[in-house]
């Protein structure tokens, strides 16, 4: 009889949604905060985007991710399993980049690099990635911008969420 008293129970919500005057109030339940890597691109430009960490089966180098002008890009979606990540981008229009001191692997495609030695012989490029401590947090956000850090070269900030 659950299955009947069911019934009824909807029955008599769509009844009263018909009634005039009567007032509709929905609950939302409000969702978790996602948790990610998420890249921002601050410029006006289109940027490409490259990512490197370490997995189960050792270094690991992804990209292009594609990001447009003041907008955001998820490159990693759920809860980060890894302490350490490390990022190279490039602007796609004005030719500058944001990147840093770690050697890892690209390629002029899309790619999945698996490993970050002997790049060049084995028909990668090698890029110079940026090192992003996340403190063993869920969440992590990279801004990339066009005003200049120390130095001249393009600013890049990130921070994270529990």
């Amino acid at each position: 009889m659950i299955f009947a008293g069911r019934l009824r129970l909807r029955h008599l919500m769509a009844a009263l949604l018909l009634l005039p005057g009567i007032p509709i109030v929905a609950a939302v339940a409000s969702s978790p905060a996602l948790a990610d890597f998420r890249v921002c691109n601050a410029t006006q430009n289109l940027i490409g985007v490259s990512i490197g960490y370490r997995a189960k089966a050792g270094w690991v180098t992804e990209g292009w991710w594609h990001v447009e002008g003041s907008t955001c890009k998820t490159l990693i979606e759920g809860p980060l399993s890894s302490r350490y990540y490390y990022l190279y981008a490039e602007d796609a229009e004005r030719g500058g980049r944001w990147d840093g001191p770690i050697n890892m692997c690209v390629a002029e495609k899309e790619f999945k690099i698996a490993g970050v030695s002997d790049c060049v012989a084995r028909g990668f490029q090698r890029a110079g990635f940026q090192e992003y401590d996340t403190g063993e947090q869920a969440s992590w956000m990279v801004q990339l911008t066009d005003q200049p850090a120390t130095g001249g070269a393009p600013a890049v900030t990130g921070t994270g969420t529990q």
